[in-house]
């Protein structure tokens, strides 16, 4: 089992995991939602699709666009659908 964590908190726990790129993408259903807040932030990659991103705030802080998903992703990423993945400012351990 892997856990996402920043400043503290734990984001996301889970055994469920895919890794793509060397960034795990977690369950959506995974996410302690208390820390996460959704940004209008977007970007395009070429083979996943257009990615949504949240804000993670924890102890005061925020840490700006630390989490992305994609919604509707292209055919070759259908199996990241409903996950969530992290920048490195996240530490992803073992749990």
């Amino acid at each position: 089992m892997k856990k996402a964590v920043w400043n503290g908190q734990t984001l996301a726990q889970s055994n469920d995991l895919e890794e793509v790129e060397g960034n795990y993408y977690f369950p959506a259903s995974s996410l302690n939602m208390d820390y996460f807040e959704k940004s209008n932030t977007t970007s395009v990659c070429p083979w996943k699709g257009t990615a949504a991103y949240y804000h993670l705030k924890a102890g005061g802080e925020q840490l700006e666009d630390a989490a992305w998903y994609y919604p509707n992703p292209k055919e070759a990423a259908q199996h990241i659908e409903g996950r969530v993945a992290f920048y490195p400012s996240v530490d992803i351990i073992d749990a």
